[in-house]
C-alpha cells in the first residue's frame, strides 16, 4: 500500500479571514501597501491574535471516550487485515502490532490541550512505525489517527505562528522521507514487482515508476492538505462564533445604553418644561403679590383681585407639576378617568396605613419616640410625606417579596452633637424590620427602593437597606431636620 506522506509545504491552508483589514494598509499606497497586503495574506497572520479557548472538562472527557471507541474499531480492523494482509513473522506478533497501533491513539488524548505537540509526536510516531512496522502504518486506523493529529493542530493551536512553523518542519521531514525512500532503496524494482511489470515502458501518459511517484505525491498532498484545510475551517468557524457572540453582547449593551439615554433625554425635557412652568407661575405670583401689597390699603378690591390671581396661579403650578412629575414615575401617561385630588398623607395617616396591612394578614407593630416633645408633630409636609411613603413602600415590599408574617415599624427622633461651636444635628428616623425570607419568583423592578433613596437624598438623609444578620430585612432611613 502507498504510504501517505506530504509532497511539500504548499498545502498549509488558505489565507486567513483577516483580509478585511488590508484596506488600512492599501491606503498608504506604493510598496508599503503591497507588502502589508502580502503579509496579511499569509496563513499564519492573525487579525487580532485571537486564541481559541481550550475545551472544558466535558470536552476532555469526550476526547477520552472518542479515542477509546476509535482504538477499539481500529483493533477490530487490524484483526481483519491480519487474516489476509500480514504473513510470515508478522502474524505471530499480534499483541506487538496492537500496541504499535495504539501508540498514536494515546497521543490523541492530548490533541486539544497540546495540539502542536500532538502533531509533532504523531509525525514522529508515523515515521518510526513506517520504518519498523510498515504494514501497521498503512492500516486505516493508523492513517485516520495521524489525520486527526494534523487536523487538531490546525483547529486548536492557540499560537498560530508556532503552528505554521511546526507544520513547515513536519511537511519538510515527510518530503525528505519520501524522497529518500525513492532514491536510496530498491523502490524501482519493488514497484515493477508489485504491479507485475516486465519493464518501465509507459502504458499511459507517463512511465510506471514516474506515474507511481506522481500519484503518491498527489495522494499525500490531498491527505495533508485536507487535514490542514479542515482544521483551519474549524478554527475560523470557532473564531466567527465568538465574534458573533461578542457582537450580540455589544448590541444588547448598546440597546440598553440607547434606552437609558432616551430616558435621560426625556427626563431632561420634562425638567426643562417643569422649570419653565415653575418660573412662569412664580413670576406671576411675585408680581401680583407686590401689586397687592402696594394697593392693599388704598384699593382693597384690586388687592383682592391680585390675591385671587396668586391663588389661581399657584393652583395651576401645582397641577402642572403633578402632571409632569407623574410622567417620570409612571410608564403609562394616560389614565382611565379624571385624576382625584386629595391631601397628601402625613404622620396622622400612619395608623390607618398600618391597620390596612393588619387586615391583609400582616401583623405590624408600631413604636414612636421623640427626643423632644412636639418634634414629630412639627415636621414639614414634604418631610412627613417622605416618612409616610417610606413606611408604605417598606410594608408593600414585605407583602410582595417576603415570607414574613409580622413586621415592626419604629418612628423616632433624635439629635447628634456636631461640634463644640455648632448646634446639634437633629434628625427623624423611620425603621421597618421583618424576620422573613425572600419569596421565590417575586423579583421586583427596584423602583420602590430607589424611590426611598431618592426621598432620603432630597432631605439630606441616609439609608440602610438590606438583609439583617439574624435573618429578615431592614429598611432604615434617617432624615435630617433643617
Amino acid at each position: 500500500m502507498i504510504e501517505t506522506q506530504p509532497p511539500g509545504t504548499d498545502t498549509a491552508g488558505p489565507a486567513s479571514q483577516e483580509q478585511a483589514t488590508t484596506a488600512s494598509g492599501d491606503t498608504r499606497g506604493g510598496l508599503a501597501g503591497r507588502i502589508r497586503k502580502l503579509r496579511l495574506s499569509l496563513p499564519w497572520h492573525s487579525e487580532d491574535d485571537w486564541e481559541r479557548p481550550a475545551p472544558g472538562p466535558d470536552g476532555y472527557r469526550r476526547d477520552v471516550i472518542g479515542v477509546a471507541v476509535a482504538l477499539l474499531l481500529s483493533a477490530v480492523m487490524l484483526e481483519f487485515m491480519r487474516g489476509f494482509a500480514f504473513g510470515g513473522e508478522d502474524s505471530a506478533n499480534a499483541w506487538v502490532q496492537h500496541l504499535v497501533q495504539a501508540s498514536i491513539f494515546v497521543i490523541l488524548l492530548f490533541r486539544r490541550r497540546f495540539p502542536i505537540a500532538t502533531m509533532l509526536l504523531g509525525s514522529t510516531a508515523f515515521i518510526v512505525v513506517g520504518v519498523t512496522f510498515p504494514p501497521i502504518s498503512q492500516t486505516l486506523g493508523f492513517q485516520a489517527a495521524y489525520f486527526a493529529s494534523l487536523y487538531s493542530a490546525a483547529a486548536w493551536a492557540r499560537n498560530r505562528r508556532v503552528l505554521w512553523l511546526a507544520v513547515t518542519v513536519v511537511v519538510t521531514a515527510m518530503f525528505l522521507w519520501i524522497v529518500l525512500g525513492f532514491t536510496l532503496s530498491n523502490s524501482y524494482d519493488e514497484i515493477l514487482k508489485t504491479f507485475s511489470l516486465d519493464s518501465n515502458e509507459p502504458m499511459g501518459l507517463f512511465p510506471p515508476v514516474t506515474s507511481y511517484v506522481l500519484y503518491s505525491f498527489m495522494l499525500n498532498a490531498a491527505y495533508f492538505g485536507g487535514a490542514l484545510m479542515f482544521g483551519m475551517n474549524s478554527w475560523r468557524s470557532a473564531h466567527q462564533r465568538e465574534q458573533l457572540a461578542e457582537q450580540a453582547v455589544q448590541l444588547e449593551a448598546q440597546a440598553a445604553d440607547l434606552a437609558r439615554k432616551a430616558v435621560i433625554e426625556e427626563r431632561l425635557r420634562i425638567a426643562r418644561e417643569l422649570h419653565d412652568v415653575v418660573a412662569h407661575h412664580i413670576s406671576v405670583i411675585g408680581i401680583q403679590a407686590g401689586a397687592a401689597r402696594r394697593v392693599l390699603e388704598k384699593k382693597p378690591d384690586a388687592a383682592a383681585g391680585a390675591l385671587q390671581t396668586i391663588e389661581a396661579s399657584s393652583r395651576d403650578a401645582v397641577a402642572e407639576m403633578r402632571s409632569l412629575l407623574g410622567v417620570l414615575r409612571s410608564s403609562d401617561a394616560e389614565t382611565d378617568g379624571p385624576v382625584q385630588r386629595q391631601p397628601e398623607p402625613g404622620l396622622d395617616e400612619i395608623p390607618q396605613l398600618l391597620e390596612d396591612y393588619r387586615h391583609n394578614g400582616l401583623d405590624v407593630k408600631f413604636h414612636r419616640a421623640e427626643h423632644e416633645p412636639g418634634v414629630l408633630e412639627n415636621l414639614s409636609a414634604p418631610l412627613a410625606l417622605s416618612v409616610y411613603r417610606t413606611i408604605q413602600e417598606s410594608l408593600a415590599n414585605i407583602r410582595r417579596h417576603s415570607t414574613a408574617g409580622s413586621a415592626v415599624v419604629a418612628l423616632r427622633s433624635g439629635s447628634t452633637p456636631a461640634g463644640p461651636d455648632s448646634p446639634a444635628l437633629r434628625w427623624v428616623e423611620v425603621e421597618t424590620v421583618d424576620d422573613g425570607r425572600p419569596r421565590q419568583g417575586t423579583g421586583g423592578t427596584g423602583y420602590g427602593l430607589r424611590g426611598i433613596r431618592e426621598r432620603a437624598a432630597l432631605h439630606g438623609g441616609i439609608t440602610d437597606i438590606g438583609p439583617r444578620d439574624g435573618g429578615g430585612w431592614r429598611v432604615r432611613v434617617r432624615f435630617t431636620l433643617r
